[in-house]
């Protein structure tokens, strides 16, 4: 364990100040900025040592580290014309692209926060963060920012650097500059934005002793810039001269990850729990083009971990952990062999976090003995956006030990100092990565006029399947639907809190003490809701069949039954994805899949691939008149 030195005090939020251009002198290529001077002088500093080296690589784009750090420099000259002032808490909508990159370094150089939103999130969550964090403008892309109309002012950035105006100056980062303003789930039912500053994100990043990452390495970027893995992807390969290798695709399946590292050479990855599982399952040819491989989010699998290290001796594995409130990563450890005959551990805080066992009194628990875990350090997020009362709830000064945030996660200490991870002490759980509060989703179904009472919780159908799923006690009169409510909540919350499973019951299992007895809740069935006589499955319909059942780990019957419906998620689409374009040689994109969700419709798709790659076999094909 140890020992904490108190940080500065975060109370009040010290804004950024430009530092007039007659008196800016160019980055030098001496010795590094000190880590207060935050990421844009870490970047700056790259460009000037090594001008010309690779930054990002987008598609067909690649940008030097002199390009982007002209082009990052004149956009936040663009913004700076257009009203951005430091200080100014900025929202950006935009695809992940190599321009994404360049508009987040372009408004840290103008001084102000980013607030990044995800495409993909319904418009009222996205307005819903916009206003709690006190967005004061959008921007990003033209077409994006029409489509989600958004309201507020926005600014559509330019597609290519601005060719009029004046360049920003570097800014001159005071200790609480904030970076990012991140967003995770809120048990109140409304999402809940971590203020992360500048100086936290650089001594995380900044030549990390935890992972290998070097300017000759290039990192994949595959995660939504709501996540904050992102920040890992983009800004740990940017702070260490190594570069940035964008994978384009929207919802990436497992092969276009593969295809992506593989065009552009990555050599580190990060990769959710759930997703490392699926592809250590598959033995995915991305392990043979990595040389590091981060995981984090969910407990790791230690038969997971033993067989990709068997497989690629070579390869390094961190298994990183940490909540947003800590910055990204707070503990880590590299995995070895000998880690899997065992509970894989979380390691020992790293970047100058510190770790702390604590029993409910706020007392050290003897190294050996389970308590709740406290992180401090110079680390810690400022609090959360517009939520003092949460802010002193979940940070708090210890009397002897300064600035804490209480994480909420059950550890122990080993005899070596390596901690082990052994669940929550509330209700939040962890699907497929992503920190959801089940009250969040509760609370969206119980604002349904059909709905009287909701509970939430986590199914594991199999070790590696992670299922959230909701049980719905409905108002008097008509039934509603599953799909529908699902329908419902897709249109208000994000992709990763709309429950994979919707099952309606007569009343929710209560505990002696008159709680939701969210144990009992495991022992409720679910069912597909289809009771009529099914058709019966034709050859190809049965091979998707099988494929599904595999995947969903339930016999599926019927050419109506729908992947949503008996509990398929993204993470499992995409192993049946995988599975169609490796056994029956057709490529099947993720927004086909949900497009056409039933064993019908999906053997449509797969007949229609068929027939596409092999013209020969269209029947009555006409020949060419002009052979005739």
């Amino acid at each position: 364990m140890t020992t904490l030195v108190p940080p500065t005090d975060a109370a009040q939020e010290e804004q950024t100040v430009p530092i007039p251009p007659e008196q800016e002198q160019p980055a030098p290529a001496g010795p590094r900025p000190p880590l207060a001077a935050g990421l844009p002088a870490l970047v700056a500093w790259h460009a000037a040592r090594h001008p010309r080296a690779l930054a990002v690589a987008d598609g067909d784009t690649t940008l030097t580290y002199e390009r982007l750090v002209t082009w990052a420099r004149a956009l936040a000259g663009h913004l700076h014309g257009h009203g951005v002032r430091p200080g100014d808490r900025v929202a950006l909508l935009m695809p992940r692209s190599a321009h994404a990159v360049v508009a987040q370094l372009a408004l840290w150089w103008a001084g102000a926060t980013c607030v990044p939103l995800d495409p993909a999130h319904p418009r009222p969550r996205s307005e819903a963060m916009a206003a709690d964090a006190g967005v004061t403008l959008t921007v990003g892309d033209g077409k994006l920012l029409e489509a989600v109309a958004l309201s507020g002012p926005s600014l559509a950035l330019p597609a290519e650097e601005p060719l009029s105006g004046s360049s920003a100056a570097a800014p001159r980062l005071g200790p609480d500059a904030v970076a990012f303003i991140m967003f995770t789930s809120g048990s109140t039912g409304r999402p809940k934005g971590v203020r992360v500053p500048h100086r936290a994100v650089a001594e995380l990043l900044a030549e990390p002793g935890y992972v290998t990452l070097t300017p000759r390495d290039r990192v994949l970027f595959h995660s939504p810039m709501t996540f904050d893995a992102s920040t890992f992807e983009v800004w740990g390969a940017l702070a260490n001269g190594a570069a940035v290798v964008v994978c384009t695709a929207e919802r990436p399946s497992f092969e276009d990850l593969a295809r992506h590292a593989e065009r552009h050479g990555a050599t580190v990855a990060f990769f959710t729990t759930a997703l490392f599982h699926q592809l250590a399952a598959r033995r995915s040819r991305v392990f043979s083009l990595l040389r590091t491989v981060v995981v984090g989010g969910e407990a790791l699998s230690a038969e997971h971990a033993r067989g990709v290290l068997r497989a690629f001796p070579w390869l390094e594995l961190v298994n990183a952990y940490g909540p947003t409130e800590t910055t990204t990563f707070a503990t880590a450890h590299r995995v070895t062999d000998a880690d899997c005959d065992g509970p894989v551990p979380i390691g020992r805080p790293v970047a100058g976090a510190t770790a702390h066992v604590m029993d409910d009194s706020g007392r050290p628990v003897p190294d050996g003995g389970r308590g709740e875990l406290w992180i401090g350090g110079a680390r810690l997020a400022l609090g959360y956006a517009g939520l003092p009362g949460l802010t002193a709830e979940r940070f708090v000064d210890h009397p002897d030990l300064g600035r804490l945030y209480r994480t909420g996660d059950v550890v122990s200490v080993r005899p070596d100092g390596v901690l082990d991870f052994h669940g929550r002490t509330d209700d939040q759980v962890k699907v497929r990565g992503f920190r959801i509060e089940p009250g969040e989703v509760e609370h969206a179904l119980r604002g349904q006029p059909d709905v009287e009472d909701a509970a939430v919780t986590v199914r594991r159908p199999a070790p590696d399947d992670a299922r959230l799923v909701a049980f719905v006690v409905a108002a008097p009169g008509p039934v509603p639907r599953p799909g529908v409510l699902r329908d419902r909540l897709a249109a208000i919350l994000p992709a990763h809190l709309v429950p994979d499973e919707v099952t309606m019951v007569d009343r929710l299992p209560l505990t002696g003490s008159g709680k939701v007895d969210r144990r009992a809740l495991a022992d409720l069935g679910t069912g597909d809701g289809t009771g009529a006589p099914a058709a019966p499955l034709t050859p190809l319909q049965q091979a998707v069949a099988d494929l599904w059942s595999r995947a969903l780990g339930r016999e599926v019957t019927r050419p109506d039954a729908d992947f949503l419906a008996l509990g398929g998620h993204s993470l499992l689409a995409l192993v049946v994805t995988d599975d169609l374009r490796e056994e029956l040689g057709v490529e099947v994109a993720l927004a086909d899949f949900f497009a056409a969700p039933t064993v019908a419709g999906q053997a449509a798709l797969v007949e229609q691939a068929l027939l596409a790659a092999h013209s020969d076999l269209r029947p009555s094909a006409q020949e060419d008149p002009d052979d005739q």
